[in-house]
């Protein structure tokens, strides 16, 4: 049997961190598709903002995001001006998106930290963490069926289908389903195909 451990998760930072490159200069918004994946939404007639949904982007909020690079800077309000109060250091850490303003992201973490994220720093793609530790990946949805690995709590996996109770994710070379409730980054009534 498999055992998955995590990767490093976070740190509090302590100094004014450099900033990097790729927030430095005003990027096209067609990169936009890039931070929210397949599928964007158009925005809304007249530029009217739907109820739930971002007022930028016109996706659905709160969503999940992952961490496309291995730190990412998150400061106190929307804007470089703003001091940083994390550094988020692990590449596919799945995000929430709480909020829009230009081209930042209100983003949190498993445990509700977070902040303003420069958008071009997120991906679409859907990962999750496994809260739980001894987690076990199954061949199927379902406690009865064989159990193909254990996963450590802190475990970062691509997101796969889910059913009402049960993801498919992919962690550490192992393909498994989990038990909804052992992680985090996908809503409790959530079904993917």
């Amino acid at each position: 049997m498999t055992r998955l451990i995590p990767g490093q998760r976070q740190i509090r930072a302590g100094a004014r961190a450099l900033v990097m490159a790729l927030a430095l200069g005003l990027l096209p918004l067609p990169l936009l598709a890039q931070e929210e994946g397949e599928g964007m939404a158009a925005p809304a007639p007249g530029g009217a903002v739907e109820p739930g949904k971002g007022p930028v982007t016109n996706l659905p909020l709160p969503r999940y995001v992952s961490l496309k690079t291995s730190d990412g800077n998150v400061r106190r309000g929307p804007s470089l001006e703003h001091r940083i109060d994390w550094v988020f250091r692990h590449r596919d850490m799945p995000l929430r998106v709480t909020a829009e303003f230009e081209h930042w992201r209100r983003v949190e973490d498993e445990e509700g930290q977070g902040g303003w994220i420069y958008y071009t720093l997120l991906s679409g793609v859907r990962t999750v963490l496994v809260t739980e530790p001894d987690t076990l990946l199954h061949v199927g949805p379902g406690e009865k069926t064989a159990v193909l690995a254990r996963a450590s709590q802190g475990v970062i996996g691509k997101l796969g289908p889910c059913t009402l109770d049960w993801c498919e994710i992919t962690a550490g070379g192992e393909t498994g389903w989990v038990a909804k409730t052992q992680l985090w980054g996908v809503d409790a009534d959530e079904v993917r195909e």
